[in-house]
């Protein structure tokens, strides 16, 4: 890796306005960027992302580029739609980013192909936070390839299927703040496991719900917003919680501050169905020291493998059932797992050592 590059400007790119974990690390390697002198402007869609750019950082709006949840027809109609969004959002993007002192980010998958059609000044660097999982992603990544100059993966699960299509792809890990002070491990009456994610499907929360109906006196809190696509999953969900077996016992917290959830936490899950390239929420959990329970996939193994979590196979109640009963029944095994994932965080995924390499990849070469 070459050294930080001299002052530039940074084009951030975005496929939606939203705020998840992929666009909290944006917004920090943004922070990062300002503090070197560097200009920087960011392209995606409005919302709220926009309102937490620090000031003095442009915002150049593009449509939204991603499905919505659509369906049979509604899906290849939406599919139509994207195809003329990233057209409309490629030329937006060419008018920002093609001068020789500019280095173009993309923060997303699904905003590619608009950075192929903008064909930016020395190419893009692609910040990975997907595991590919679906050929639907490898075709939007052939199609994208031309423009790719580098791939910044942020777990090595998720660099390798990009080595294998011919990317050039390094690892730079997330981080979270650090150092943190412990939280409790001692048990609520009745005990509390949680989840903080968004609302969407290949969260598992649905795989959540129906571990914990099988545990009578655990209560169960999911902390997150959704998008609007995702109306009749959230509708379900709720649904379900309603249920004889889990009714008066899941709570829908919507957007939550991270520690306050965490306080009201015994374990903290992660049931994500497909894998995961770098959750941040399970870092989070890790580094104030509350136990987690992950699927056995992606960035999650590597977070919690060797004691500093419990690994579960994906979409399988019974085994998270399991695993959350031998979390809550077993105070050493809590205290052993949190101690491991507060070392793992210091070692590895201090942000503050996190960040700056990962800007540094992403403008490297």
């Amino acid at each position: 890796m070459s050294g930080p590059a001299a002052e530039r400007t940074i084009v951030f790119v975005a496929h939606t306005g939203q705020v998840s974990g992929a666009e909290k690390v944006m917004l920090d390697l943004i922070d990062v960027a300002v503090g070197r002198g560097h200009r920087v402007r960011v392209v995606s869609p409005d919302g709220p992302l926009s309102g937490r750019l620090p000031a003095g950082v442009d915002h150049v709006v593009i449509p939204p580029l991603g499905l919505s949840g659509e369906r049979g027809l509604a899906r290849l109609a939406g599919g139509g739609r994207l195809v003329v969004d990233w057209i409309r959002a490629g030329r937006i993007l060419r008018r920002v980013s093609r001068t020789a002192d500019t280095s173009t980010i993309v923060n997303s998958l699904f905003a590619l192909p608009a950075a192929r059609i903008a064909r930016p000044a020395g190419r893009i660097s692609w910040l990975v936070h997907d595991t590919l999982s679906s050929g639907r992603q490898r075709a939007v990544i052939r199609i994208s390839a031309p423009v790719i100059r580098r791939a910044v993966s942020v777990s090595e699960a998720t660099a390798v299927p990009l080595a294998e299509l011919g990317l050039p792809v390094v690892v730079a890990h997330n981080g979270v703040t650090w150092p943190v002070t412990a939280l409790s491990t001692d048990l609520h009456d009745p005990p509390v496991v949680g989840m903080l994610a968004l609302l969407t499907p290949w969260k598992g929360h649905a795989i959540a719900l129906d571990a914990v109906a099988g545990l009578p006196g655990v209560e169960l809190e999911f902390a997150g917003g959704s998008f609007p696509g995702d109306a009749d999953h959230v509708a379900a969900l709720h649904a379900r919680a309603g249920g004889p077996d889990l009714a008066g016992r899941v709570r829908f917290l919507g957007h939550t501050d991270l520690r306050t959830a965490l306080q009201r936490w015994d374990v903290v899950l992660s049931a994500s169905v497909t894998p995961e390239a770098g959750p941040l929420s399970v870092l989070e959990a890790m580094a104030y020291g509350k136990p987690v329970i992950g699927t056995d996939h992606g960035g999650t193994t590597e977070f919690l493998r060797d004691g500093a979590g419990v690994l579960v196979p994906p979409s399988d109640p019974a085994a998270l059932a399991g695993a959350i009963s031998r979390v809550l029944d077993d105070a050493g095994l809590r205290r052993s797992l949190t101690a491991a994932a507060r070392r793992r965080i210091a070692d590895g995924h201090d942000k503050s050592t996190t960040l700056p390499r990962m800007l540094d990849e992403l403008l490297s070469g």
